[in-house]
């Protein structure tokens, strides 16, 4: 109901733009994945056409790589977010939160299928969260978390590994 209200407005009409990514954030809720992609990818075309933000389109890019994801396109979903990472770090630099959630996105990816990549990035990522955030934060936790599980997931882990 939110988007019809508001499809008629101009694309670059603010309360447009949050329509669309309440419909495309709802449309991921109630399971229908497929037709949250197709929203993401609109809002994605669309804030380029528009010459949208930097930070807003990554935003945007990270969402659309959480579809990704869920659809099992991982390849895709893994360019994303490095892409999405590379943006926040060269637009914040790595002592961003921003950067520090992107980091932490894209090493939750990596796990799945680049362990060695996925422990070097949060390996290096963990002090910054640790500095900035504090030792006892939800994110550094979370990255504390991904270290750990790409030390037991990695098949080809040693014992000097997982210590």
């Amino acid at each position: 109901a939110c988007w019809k209200t508001y499809v008629g407005r101009p694309e670059a009409d603010e309360t447009r733009k949050m329509a669309m990514t309440q419909l495309g954030n709802g449309l991921s809720s109630a399971g229908n994945n497929e037709d949250a992609l197709s929203v993401k990818e609109a809002q994605l075309a669309m804030m380029r056409r528009l010459g949208a933000p930097e930070d807003q389109m990554l935003m945007v890019q990270s969402n659309l790589a959480n579809s990704y994801q869920v659809l099992g396109r991982l390849e895709e979903a893994l360019q994303l977010e490095r892409d999405v990472y590379s943006g926040y770090l060269r637009l914040k630099g790595e002592r961003d939160e921003e950067t520090l959630i992107a980091a932490n996105n894209h090493a939750n990816l990596l796990i799945l299928k680049h362990f060695e990549e996925a422990k070097a990035l949060i390996r290096n990522t963990i002090p910054v969260a640790r500095r900035v955030l504090g030792e006892g934060h939800r994110l550094t936790l979370k990255m504390k978390k991904i270290y750990a599980e790409v030390s037991y997931k990695n098949p080809d882990a040693t014992l000097d590994d997982l210590r």
